[in-house]
């Protein structure tokens, strides 16, 4: 009994310093998108990397750590709630953590390679750059098995799954960011990039969590929870930028290439006279469609509130899209508006029955 509540206590506090260290990760990612944008492509060394890498780092350590203290314990005899996978032993959600994370270290390499092969891109949507934000999304799925694996039904698991959650939409925010560009550039139904890839990625991790606690208020919780960290990552940056002072290259970096996406989003930035990398927009948008489902309640009736939140994402997108004068030359037609609205319908029922069917194996693994 001794030994399983130590194993227990340490699991527990190996996924709340992974949710720290995530938030650090999170911290660096969203100052080093914004210093890209702002201050140009300088030094590998400037401080939202080290501040990300670092995070990096901390979470590999971790998450490895607890399967090899996990092998080391078992020595031949099986843990309740474990498994071995290429010869490491640990729970189902600790696994999932580091082979994420592994992925994550993979794309490191390929991202050094893809930049030497084709120099220095300032897309978000390269294919290594994509490998990372993967790998980090297979970790946070991990995060959440965790919490069902170390916390039994209550204030403490919907918590840990909520912080969890929060870091999976998060990241599905990153993502599917750059898409307001498609629409500053092509327009018609493309002005509705936006919601269609949020109906198919932020329903995904809004029915997830909700099934998982289960809770029908975790949609919320969540897009709340995601606006802050993003008040955080702000806060963080203005932060830095007063203590650095770095010295801003980004007026060559957009003349050599007026096409880039650092100087479509400087553009846009200057339509809606804004500071460029300080627009909250993105992060208001979901909370409304986050509301509705959270009415529909996704534990009891998934089907209609992921199509209640698909339905209100692309409605939501496009009053406040529309109302942006960088968008203006790109609003849709009314035939655009109605393919969009099925497309965002189709995507968020498909995204909502991956989840359910997601989260009824995670809850048999928690089981086993």
């Amino acid at each position: 009994m001794y030994h399983g509540v130590v194993r227990m206590t340490l699991r527990r506090c190996a996924l709340w310093a992974l949710l720290a260290a995530r938030l650090v990760g999170g911290w660096g990612v969203g100052w080093d998108i914004r210093w890209h944008l702002v201050i140009g492509r300088d030094s590998f060394w400037i401080a939202p990397h080290v501040m990300t890498y670092a995070s990096v780092v901390v979470a590999c350590a971790i998450s490895f750590g607890m399967l090899v203290i996990e092998t080391w314990r078992a020595r031949g005899t099986a843990s309740p709630g474990t498994v071995t996978i290429a010869g490491l032993r640990g729970t189902r959600g600790f696994h999932l953590t580091w082979w994420g994370m592994a992925i994550v270290i993979l794309a490191a390499p390929i991202d050094d390679l893809w930049h030497r092969l084709f120099g220095l891109d300032v897309t978000l949507w390269s294919p290594p750059h994509l490998l990372g934000l993967a790998g980090s999304q297979v970790s946070n799925l991990g995060g959440l098995l965790i919490a069902r694996e170390v916390y039994d039904a209550g204030w403490q698991r919907w918590t840990a799954l909520a912080a969890s959650g929060v870091f999976l939409l998060g990241t599905f925010y990153i993502l599917v960011d750059q898409s307001v560009q498609t629409a500053f550039h092509r327009g018609s139904v493309f002005f509705f990039t936006f919601p269609i890839l949020g109906a198919l990625a932020f329903t995904f991790a809004l029915v997830l969590a909700a099934r998982l606690a289960p809770s029908r208020g975790m949609p919320l919780a969540l897009a709340i929870g995601a606006l802050v960290v993003q008040i955080s990552i702000l806060l963080i940056g203005d932060v830095g930028f007063a203590l650095l002072e770095p010295t801003s290259t980004i007026g060559e970096a957009i003349a050599a290439d007026p096409t880039s996406p650092v100087a479509v989003a400087h553009e846009m930035a200057r339509r809606n006279g804004v500071v460029p990398g300080r627009s909250m927009v993105l992060r208001w948008i979901p909370l409304l469609p986050a509301a509705l489902m959270t009415v529909a309640d996704p534990v009891r009736r998934w089907r209609i509130a992921a199509s209640l939140f698909g339905l209100a994402l692309v409605v939501t997108s496009a009053g406040v899209l529309g109302r942006l004068p960088a968008l203006s030359h790109a609003l849709p037609s009314v035939s655009d508006g109605v393919l969009a609205l099925v497309l965002g319908l189709a995507c968020a029922v498909a995204a909502g029955w991956c989840a359910v069917k997601v989260a009824d194996a995670f809850a048999r693994s928690a089981r086993a």
